[in-house]
């Protein structure tokens, strides 16, 4: 089992930022691939992979980025130029592939919510 705890959330303006992370515990070993997802899609906003491979949702290209900290088995989205579209639950997902797939990831966190206003 892995547990995930995201944290992060929050409100802020268009425009602004947020960084999300993402805790993870448990037989992480099993899961190579990390994702954020937003609720409202059923595609992947961001993933990484085991050696640092990553994609994006083509609405964040150049605004979001992934990363992760091994030493931490925490997994960040830092978030920029945020639009009111951005607005979401945003979920972290752990997985053994590398797929922007809701229905490919095993384990989920409760989530946290990005409120953008404009």
């Amino acid at each position: 089992q892995v547990q995930l705890v995201e944290s992060g959330g929050g409100s802020v303006q268009a425009g602004g930022s947020l960084r999300l992370s993402c805790a993870a515990s448990g037989y992480t070993s099993s899961s190579r691939s990390m994702a954020w997802f937003r609720r409202r899609e059923r595609e992947g906003v961001a993933v990484i992979y085991t050696g640092g491979k990553t994609a994006y949702a083509d609405s964040v290209k150049g605004r979001f980025t992934i990363w992760q900290d091994n030493a931490k088995n925490t997994v960040y989205l830092e978030m920029n130029s945020l639009k009111p579209e951005d607005t979401a639950m945003y979920y972290c997902a752990a997985g053994r592939f590398f797929s922007m797939v809701v229905g490919t990831y095993d384990y989920w966190g409760q989530g946290t919510q990005v409120t953008v206003s404009s």
